[in-house]
């Protein structure tokens, strides 16, 4: 369910880039770079890319980032990008999301271009030095193989209903 009213599902997004995004309403990580992903939205306007921003977050966790709190947070900040519910946290596990904000960038035949963070300072973005996601979409508009298509996101964990999922042997965690 989308903050717009209406139910979405992958066969609505058409757009040559999709970027689908991990975020909440309350993480200091997400608040301290909205204006920042905002900026970057509104950069390719021109382009033909879709920006949805999932929130999947436990409401039993954190009662902030309800869906109700989304769509006020949606009408108080007028963000260019669409904002999606995920109450079952199914897709968060599907896309095996670890913080808000975590990023994932598919081209035209949604294979993954990129993951991980938008820039290295999130929580401070007036700050940052390195925009990773810009980076990664420069390369894919122009045609070129992102040079670092993996980054670790930086922020707060997805907050878990249960026990958070397992994606990976924790030797593994290292080398994402």
């Amino acid at each position: 369910m989308g903050t717009d009213g209406l139910k979405h599902n992958s066969s609505d997004f058409t757009a040559e880039v999709l970027v689908v995004f991990f975020t909440c309403n309350h993480c200091p990580f997400v608040t301290g770079s909205d204006e920042n992903t905002r900026t970057l939205v509104d950069s390719l306007k021109n382009r033909d890319i879709k920006f949805i921003g999932i929130n999947s977050n436990s409401v039993k966790t954190n009662p902030d980032d309800s869906f109700e709190k989304m769509v006020e947070r949606m009408q108080t900040n007028k963000f260019p990008w669409l904002y999606l519910y995920d109450e079952s946290q199914e897709i968060a596990k599907k896309f095996g999301a670890l913080r808000t904000p975590h990023f994932y960038v598919f081209d035209k035949k949604r294979e993954l271009r990129y993951t991980g963070r938008a820039l290295d300072n999130p929580r401070n973005a007036n700050e940052a030095k390195v925009f990773d996601l810009k980076n990664a979409l420069d390369e894919i508009f122009s045609g070129k193989k992102v040079s670092k298509p993996i980054t670790n996101p930086i922020g707060c964990n997805v907050k878990w209903s249960g026990q958070a999922p397992h994606w990976m042997p924790p030797e593994a965690c290292d080398l994402v």
